[in-house]
């Protein structure tokens, strides 16, 4: 039905014919002359419609938002002035020799272009909202990361095997999803939360390395980081030390975000232990974008009367640190983090203020 996508036009193709199909992204008349913007998955085409093509013309009165268009017509340079630099098909136009109309569509629920839009009406319209820019970047974005994780676990030995997703319960860290068994009544089949025991299956059976991006589900309440089901990058190896496997890893987070953002990351990660985090940080996974680190106290604070340090610092492996924040705080600041800490199980919060005359 048709040559090409709408976003792959350019100058080259001047003066031949093409066939596009598409939706109506945007509809102009201009006094007798009708634009339509021509969308598809790879991107904007502009139409021009004009008069002397009687029957495109008034196929083209009749379009609407969103209405699926087939168009043939001759690729054509835009007039001087009138290039748009920022679409891939921004130097050229195709006049319309013919517009169909495939599909009509009605009024939209909402406009494609909004920004505002509440999670249950995009839900309630998906179709809808899966046609929207920032989805099909998404889901384009999460094709390519998959296609580059693959490329680069096969070029490493890796081998990509399905296991069964229908399988018994097995220990996790949440509940299972069940699914009752037709074949035997009260019997149910579990959801994997993770292939861990077909991997180690196939290890014990000799395949050495394997890979799968596979679906888990996971029966536990919504969090940021936790979903009821969810994707992950699944891989076993055999034969490998830690260090290797360190290696191996780091390698594929910098060929993934080489090749699908063109972002180069420094090669080897900055590595810390195990107790250089907790010491710096108090956290075994910091956030090193926050600049913040833990100064430590226990050695100056064995000697002072306050007794909830000088007690802390004199138990065995007992510690004192302070975080030293270089801002100006409010009373009502340092309250409202005392608040903060009690949610993580913090009896109270002490602190320090350093002014320009002592503390």
């Amino acid at each position: 039905m048709r040559t090409h996508y709408c976003g792959e036009l350019s100058a080259a193709l001047v003066d031949r014919s093409v066939t596009l199909c598409g939706w109506a992204h945007r509809r102009r008349d201009h006094g007798g002359v009708i634009f339509i913007d021509l969308r598809d998955r790879e991107g904007l085409a502009q139409v021009v419609c004009h008069p002397d093509r009687a029957a495109a013309f008034q196929a083209a009165e009749r379009v609407r938002n969103e209405f699926v268009l087939r168009v043939t017509g001759e690729v054509r340079r835009r007039p001087e002035g009138m290039v748009n630099p920022e679409l891939r098909s921004g130097e050229i136009e195709v006049l319309a020799r013919e517009v169909e109309i495939v599909n009509p569509c009605a009024a939209l629920p909402f406009q494609l272009d909004d920004d505002n839009l509440s999670e249950t009406t995009r839900l309630t319209h998906r179709v809808v909202d899966l046609r929207r820019e920032p989805m099909q970047k998404n889901l384009r974005l999460r094709y390519r990361v998959a296609m580059a994780v693959r490329g680069y676990l096969d070029a490493h030995g890796f081998i990509d095997i399905e296991t069964p997703m229908l399988t018994r319960s097995t220990p996790e860290g949440a509940r299972d999803y069940l699914v009752p068994s037709r074949m035997h009544p009260g019997e149910f089949y579990a959801l994997p939360q993770s292939p861990q025991l077909f991997k180690q299956l196939l290890m014990v059976a000799g395949f050495d390395r394997y890979y799968q991006i596979v679906r888990c589900f996971r029966d536990e309440d919504l969090r940021a980081d936790r979903q009821p089901e969810f994707t992950q990058i699944d891989v076993e190896t055999s034969f490998l030390d830690e260090r290797a496997i360190q290696d191996l890893m780091e390698g594929l987070i910098r060929a993934v975000f080489r090749d699908v953002l063109g972002v180069e990351l420094p090669d080897p990660f900055p590595r810390l232990s195990y107790a250089e985090v907790i010491a710096r940080y108090g956290s075994d996974k910091p956030d090193l974008r926050v600049p913040l680190e833990l100064t430590e106290l226990t050695d100056l604070v064995k000697g002072v009367d306050f007794r909830v340090f000088r007690q802390a610092a004199d138990l065995p492996g007992g510690r004192v640190a302070a975080l030293r924040v270089p801002a100006e705080l409010t009373r009502k600041e340092i309250d409202d983090y005392t608040q903060f800490v009690a949610t993580y199980g913090a009896k109270g919060l002490a602190y320090v203020k350093v002014n320009p005359d002592g503390l």
